[in-house]
């Protein structure tokens, strides 16, 4: 173990990447803009300099600790710094704060009241320029970029996109897609990485907030909500509740006083999910066609297969996503009982996901020339819409999903960590739920927050081999090695998401290496507390099979994907 000095205080440190790590790590949380662990060190901001017993002035993200080592974190010469740094930023800096998306929630912001910068004394002399709306899922504002990079290097690094770049040089750079194309123009899958990274209002969620509350003020209309697996442990985030807390019971009441009519799970969706993905594993491994088998719930990995690897678009599943499933279910049922019901039916899905948005609107999402789900609301979205309503979700007693779709599976709710739809379909294809056999399957390594992993498991007389990838980077590896014939798999489940959809473009924000564990770990609570494991004995789902969805399986449930939107 080795030591150096922080502030006059003696801090011992061992494997610690850089000297910002160790200052962490005694205490001090020194303001950075553009350091994020899991990305490369950038060192631009210089918000996190420290000054030596030397006078020597140095970012501390990109220096290598060093025993003996003694810094001042905060010297008259360092707020200096710092304040001259922030108060800059915001001379070239958008200050509609009031009106931002960010507003409250913006580090240019927190810090700027955190070092006290009261006044700015230097014209924005800077031309603005116009915002890009043309994505259906995010929307970017050049005219609040810090120019950080955090965006660049999460598209570039993280999933492997590289849609934003740097442009141009000193007082006229910006974050921009190459020639200065719109995002809907690139090969953005809408993922909303760079949007959780981004410190300020640069990049932002497609807003369908005010379509909602007119839906819900319509007499005329059956407002049906559904709630996806990942925004239960994280919402609470933004009313002071324990991170990672499953506050469903809360979310629903919140939402009947909001006004939805009908308020159902997506876990029920995941459930349908599991029945067909894995019966049609099953016909694949059995003919020896089309394997791998990939997963299909996650709508920027499809859009990025289709876009980078077309070659194994016929390799995806057939299967529609959880929500898709639901969807397609509850407008079936609108027209089955038209005659009883005369309202317009609307289906809203709350999700952790922006790519989720643009998924509605593909073609083979609709069902008889209707659109399955007609607004996707992020959790962020729906955090505003609670706090406009004045509720305080901490305050409100928790109340029970409606029926008949508000009974669902374990299986179904770790659809939203990295791993859960494997284990979910293995629980399926072994139909077992003793304790024993559960924890065999929860073992066999498709549970872990690494990039890649392998597993085997033995169905029958059958090795089945599978890889679940997490992060479209990661998604890269796997295809490539799989293209040069170096890897072979029989199921493949990758989402586009570091961790899954717990840390979706959707979420609450920030979303640090603690807030993932915490929500990681109660969506597998939400699991052990399950009174059913398996999808196949969810008795609404088999009632639904023998009912609305007899005969019509497959058009309700399936689609084909093509090339392209």
């Amino acid at each position: 173990m080795n030591y150096m000095t922080i502030n006059n205080r003696r801090v011992a440190f061992t494997n610690e990447k850089n000297v910002l790590s160790v200052i962490r790590k005694s205490g001090i949380d020194l303001p950075t803009f553009c350091y994020h662990s899991e990305l490369s060190t950038y060192g631009a901001c210089r918000m996190c300099v420290v000054e030596d017993d030397r006078g020597r002035v140095f970012a501390s993200c990109s220096e290598t600790p060093r025993d003996g080592m003694v810094i001042y974190t905060n010297t008259p010469r360092l707020q200096h710094h710092r304040k001259m740094i922030i108060e800059l930023l915001l001379a070239s800096h958008c200050r509609d704060c009031t009106t931002c998306a960010k507003n409250g929630v913006c580090t240019l912001q927190k810090l700027s009241r955190q070092l006290g910068v009261m006044e700015v004394r230097f014209e924005n002399n800077k031309k603005q320029l116009p915002k890009d709306m043309t994505s259906e899922c995010i929307v970017r504002d050049p005219n609040k970029c810090i120019l950080c990079g955090d965006c660049v290097r999460t598209c570039d690094e993280i999933q492997g996109l590289g849609v934003l770049d740097f442009a141009f040089r000193g007082s006229k750079m910006q974050v921009t897609p190459a020639f200065n194309k719109d995002l809907a123009q690139t090969d953005c899958v809408g993922c909303g990485q760079c949007r959780a990274v981004c410190p300020t209002g640069a990049i932002t969620i497609k807003q369908n907030v005010g379509a909602v509350w007119r839906a819900l003020a319509d007499n005329n209309t059956r407002v049906v909500v559904q709630i996806a697996p990942a925004v239960r442990v994280a919402i609470g985030d933004k009313f002071g509740i324990k991170k990672g807390e499953n506050v469903l019971g809360r979310l629903v009441a919140a939402l009947r006083r909001i006004g939805f009519d009908e308020i159902y799970d997506t876990n029920f969706g995941a459930d349908l999910t599991v029945m067909e993905e894995s019966k049609e594993l099953v016909e694949r491994l059995e003919s020896g066609e089309n394997l791998p088998l990939f997963t299909s719930c996650c709508p920027a990995w499809v859009k990025f297969c289709e876009k980078k690897y077309p070659e194994f678009r016929k390799n995806i599943s057939t299967c529609r996503s959880p929500q898709e499933m639901f969807g397609a279910l509850i407008k079936e049922e609108a027209r089955m009982n038209a005659k009883k019901d005369t309202r317009k039916t609307m289906v809203i899905s709350i999700m952790p996901c922006t790519a989720k948005k643009s998924e509605i609107t593909r073609p083979e999402h609709f069902t008889d020339g209707e659109q399955n789900v007609d607004y996707v609301l992020t959790t962020t979205e729906v955090t505003r819409m609670i706090q406009e309503a004045g509720i305080d979700l901490a305050q409100v007693k928790p109340e029970a999903l409606d029926m008949p779709f508000g009974i669902a599976s374990g299986a179904g709710a770790i659809f939203g960590v990295t791993g859960g739809v494997t284990e979910a379909v293995l629980r399926r294809l072994v139909n077992s739920n003793k304790v024993e056999d559960l924890e065999a399957i929860s073992f066999t390594g498709v549970r872990g927050v690494d990039g890649i992993k392998e597993a085997k498991v033995q169905l029958g007389d059958r090795e089945v081999r599978i890889a679940v990838v997490n992060g479209l980077q990661s998604a890269s590896e796997v295809l490539d090695q799989m293209k040069a014939g170096e890897v072979n798999y029989d199921f493949v489940e990758v989402m586009a998401c570091k961790r899954g959809c717990i840390a979706g473009g959707g979420q609450p924000v920030p979303i640090g290496p603690r807030t993932k564990k915490a929500r990681l770990e109660g969506l597998y609570k939400i699991d052990n507390l399950a009174q059913i494991k398996l999808s196949n004995q969810n008795p609404i789902v088999m009632t639904a099979y023998d009912g609305i969805l007899k005969g019509k399986e497959h058009k309700l449930l399936h689609n084909e994907y093509s090339a392209g939107e």
